[in-house]
């Protein structure tokens, strides 16, 4: 039985939590006002695996990486999966359509089932949920909020196509 690690990072959009085991990783969790004030704290000593997943994300904030390189591990429903393993299709600096999304997945009449799917992921920015917007190029559904979305869109276009502001 692997050991369960939870470690915090503060970055640039607000405190993440990190949870896993020295397998995997199961979550990044942006952390809201209560959370903070009641969240236990950091496993110690941390396993390679938590300094390795706070590293890349470092990493990505710095605009030094576009790629995770982490065993990724979450439970859920065989459509949920489906549509975690999606998400990780869609390309550093581009963005999709929740309809584009449910097409990907094979039926397009999916979109509200892709929609859910897409706000259980409890693996923030690694598995770039972020990345799926409104059928009109408009910012909607986020469980960060939408400024985290919006801040995690503009940095990551500005890093692929230089600066430029993409809403």
């Amino acid at each position: 039985m692997s050991d369960v690690f939870t470690t915090y990072y503060q970055s640039p959009v607000g405190l993440l939590r990190i949870s896993g085991t020295d397998q995997y990783v199961s979550e990044v969790h942006f952390m809201n006002e209560e959370e903070k004030a009641a969240s236990p704290t950091a496993t110690s000593p941390l396993p390679p695996m938590a300094i390795q997943a706070t590293e890349q994300l470092i990493q990505y904030f710095h605009g030094n990486r576009r790629v995770f390189e982490l065993p990724l591990y979450q439970k859920g429903t065989g459509f949920q999966e489906k549509v975690w393993n999606e998400l990780m299709n869609i390309p550093f600096g581009k963005t999709i359509s929740y309809q584009e999304l449910s097409r990907r997945l094979g039926d397009p009449k999916t979109i509200r089932a892709a929609g859910t799917a897409n706000g259980k992921n409890h693996i923030a920015i690694i598995v770039p949920c972020h990345r799926v917007i409104g059928a009109k190029g408009d910012l909607v559904g986020f469980g960060g909020g939408l400024a985290r979305k919006k801040w995690l869109l503009t940095h990551e276009n500005k890093i692929a196509h230089g600066v430029q502001t993409l809403f």
